[in-house]
Parts: structure tokens; sequence; C-alpha cells
């Protein structure tokens, strides 16, 4: 224990010219914890012992521990997986509008909840719904912060204690563990399975409708599809029946498309529009699926229904934040001016065509100076259009640690994110954004070994 009496004291590392740089990045607090921790470790033999530390030497092991304390975890990526929705990788990124709104906004205040007309206080919800309403044929909508508390709050508010029926095909668990029946039971609601995993019949609503009922909810089947010998009624079906016992009709429809799929040679995926004209009272669904916007969960539906929502003290816990509100307003609006598929990412993504995709694997072969370029598939992601595929080209790269090197690419400044198949790194440009391919290409080269950037294929 004798070589710790020669470990300098706190205030003399304190004074010293290393330290008060590090004071003048980190602050003092930080810095003099890093100290400390970095004496410690001396003291119980974590870090390597040496007979004799210098001030200099102690100062640097902190400087690399005030490092790891500040290094950001939530960071940009470059997505080059091929899956459009990736719910790890944040889901849809912002289009340009939104960016530019956000940015606006930071700068100052904004009219989040004043009526400049009238000079008085305003109602957040009210930015959204003017627009929801015009594009969906809906009488009201509410945004709250995501899907799930969306469907919470509607349960909740409307169906407290009451019987909610639901078919047992659509008792489905999505990503985070988030289940319809542990939903349903926060809610307080009281849960009616009918029919069987892979069919249901109009006739069995009628037969739970028999007793009084808060609600038929249809939910989505989110990142699965239910094939083979199954029926389910149409929401047109249900809604017919559940307005004919005088009671309401909830759907929730998850991925929120606003457009078409099915013209990008994509199955169809349900429409919000559709649930409105088909009969639904209420409509839930994302912002940040399909629709390509920001985190939200959106309520659409019948004015008197909303409205009473709005009321429920649950409402103001999961109201949607400043910034998210901004950016979906910004993103809805490209929809109401018929710019949604040149200007949002996620419907640019699904535009995008083979042969697009693959003059851009050419370029990125040329550049590297190695790969292959060959045909190969990207997914939707994010619980929406499951089992659905779009025909892309990749970059396949041999290289001697195709596990190594992808955590290589993780690495760098931005993190490249790509997938291995058949021993091979593939990369796909369809969810590469335009303003990052110029970094992709000097990323990966500089993280190839001299022997993989040869002439190979």
């Amino acid at each position: 224990m004798s070589e710790f009496r020669n470990l300098p004291s706190v205030d003399r590392l304190l004074r010293n010219k290393d330290a008060k740089v590090l004071m003048n990045e980190y602050g003092r607090p930080l810095t003099l914890d890093a100290i400390r921790v970095t004496l410690d470790a001396i003291r119980d033999g974590s870090i390597e012992t040496k007979e004799k530390w210098p001030d200099e030497a102690i100062l640097l092991h902190a400087g690399s521990i005030l490092q790891q304390w500040t290094i950001p975890t939530l960071t940009p990526v470059i997505n080059a997986t091929g899956v459009i929705l990736h719910t790890n990788l944040g889901r849809s990124p912002f289009c340009q509008a939104a960016k530019e709104a956000v940015l606006s906004s930071i700068s100052g205040y904004c009219t989040l909840e004043y009526e400049l007309e009238e000079g008085e206080r305003g109602s957040r919800s009210d930015h959204a719904e003017k627009i929801l309403t015009r594009l969906t044929g809906a009488e009201a909508a509410l945004v709250v912060n995501n899907n799930a508390a969306a469907v919470l709050l509607v349960l909740t508010g409307l169906c407290k204690r009451k019987r909610v029926i639901i078919s047992r095909t659509q008792l489905v668990e999505i990503g985070g563990g988030f289940r319809v029946p542990d939903v349903l039971a926060q809610s307080g609601a009281k849960m009616v399975e009918i029919g069987t995993t892979n069919r249901v019949h109009p006739g069995d609503y009628e037969e739970a409708l028999k007793e009084d009922t808060g609600a038929l909810l249809r939910a989505h089947h989110s990142n699965y599809r239910l094939t083979g010998f199954t029926s389910e009624p149409s929401l047109e079906e249900m809604a017919v029946i559940a307005h004919s016992h005088g009671t309401i009709l909830i759907d929730d429809l998850g991925s929120g498309a606003l457009l078409e799929t099915a013209q990008f040679g994509l199955a169809h995926e349900p429409m919000v529009q559709e649930s409105i004209s088909g009969g639904a009272d209420l409509v839930c669904f994302s912002g940040d699926k399909l629709l390509g916007g920001p985190q939200a969960g959106i309520i659409i539906g019948k004015r008197e229904l909303i409205t009473k929502i709005k009321k429920h003290p649950l409402a103001r816990a999961v109201r949607i934040d400043k910034l998210s509100l901004i950016a979906l307003t910004a993103t809805l609006d490209l929809y109401l001016r018929d710019r949604a598929v040149t200007e949002i990412p996620v419907w640019q993504m699904i535009a995008a065509t083979p042969e697009v995709l693959k003059k851009k694997v050419n370029l990125w072969k040329s550049a590297l100076g190695m790969g292959e370029v060959i045909t190969g598939l990207s997914t939707i992601g994010g619980g929406s259009l499951p089992g659905e595929t779009l025909p892309t080209w990749l970059l396949a790269l041999e290289v001697s640690s195709p596990k190594n090197t992808l955590i290589k690419l993780r690495y760098l400044q931005p993190p490249v994110i790509a997938r291995i198949e058949k021993n091979r790194i593939l990369l796909d440009p369809r969810t590469v954004l335009p303003e990052q391919e110029e970094q992709l290409i000097p990323g990966v080269f500089g993280v190839l070994s001299e022997k993989d950037t040869g002439n190979k294929k």
C-alpha cells in the first residue's frame, strides 16, 4: 500500500493545466467525479498499478472516463439494411419539410396553444386536426404520443367497466411486448373473446352483442399474416352489426397508410380513409409507420366521441409534444399538396425503381473497387405489410470476417448498419438517404482491409 502514498491529492490535480482543459469541456463537478473514480481505481487495483502515477497520467485516464460518460448513445446512423420502417433505427425518417418546421420552431416561441385571431389560449390538437379531417373525411381528430397510448385512451375514456368484443384472430402481440389483451385490461374494459384463432364469423359478434357492450374492437394483425383456412368479417360488416346493436366500432389500424400501397407492387394495406368510409366510429393509427412522420398516435372519427376523449384526464398524460406535433403537421401537409411520394422518405423508398437502385449500386461498386451487384429484396418493416417485399439491387461484399466487419461499420461516424447473408455483407441502397451516400462509401472503404479491397468480384 506504500505506493499509494505518492498519489496526488484531488486539489493538486484540479490545479493542473490538463484538469483545467477537462473542466472547460466537461465542467468542474463531472471532472471532479472522474478524478476521484480514477484514484479509487488505482487504489483498489482495478486499473494497472504503477510505482508512480504522474499527474498527467491520472488526468489522461480521467479524461477517457469523461469521454465514456458523455459519448452520445442516441446518434444518427446509415440504414443500409433494406428495412424501410426499421423499428430499432427509429422507423420513418423525417421529410425535409418536417425538419425545417422543427428547426424553425425551436428558435423561439410558437403558437402551440395560442389563438392569434382571438389573442387567447387555444388547443394544441387543432393544428393537426384541421388537416386530418380534410385528408380522411373524419369529423374530428386527436393526436397523442403513440398508437398504444391512442388505443389505451380510447378504451379508458369510452369503455371502462364495459364489455369490449374482439376476435381471437386479433389478440396480437407486437414489438416491445405490447399485447392487445394487456391494453384492454389496463383500460379497465372487460375483454370478450369471440371466434377461434383462425376464424371468426358475423354470427359470433351477433351472439356476443346480446349483452350490453361498450364497443367492438378490430385490431390490426401488425407483424403477421392470417392465411389458409381463415375468415374474418369485413370492417363494413362489423360496422353494420355494431350500429344495429347501438354500440360503436373502434378500428386499431396500426400502420396509418394514407396512400394505396398496391400502386407500388405491394399488397393492399388498409387505408385510414377506408376505415372512416367503411363505418368505423373511431380509428387509431401511428404517425411513424406508413404515414412517414414522427412517433405519434392519431385518433380520428366521430366528433362526439373525440370530444369526450379529449376531456379525459389521461388525454393530457399522453398528449403529443411540441416538436413531434410540428413535424407531424408538416408531414401531413405534404399529403394535402399531393407531394407525399416525392418528398416523404418512406414513400420515396417504396417508390424507388429497381433501375434507379441498380445504378446506385454500380456507382458504389466502382467507388469501392470491389463487390458484386446482385438482386435482392427490401422489406417494409415496422409492423406494416407483413411478408411483403420489394425487388432491389444489392452490393455484396466478400470479406475475411463478415461479423467483425459489421462491428467496425457500426463504429463509424455515422455508423453503418448492414446485414449478412450467405457469409457476405449486403448493402441495400433503398434505405440509404441521399444526403448520406457521400458518407457511406468512404466509411465502408475505410474499414475494409487491404486484402479485401483487392480485385474481388
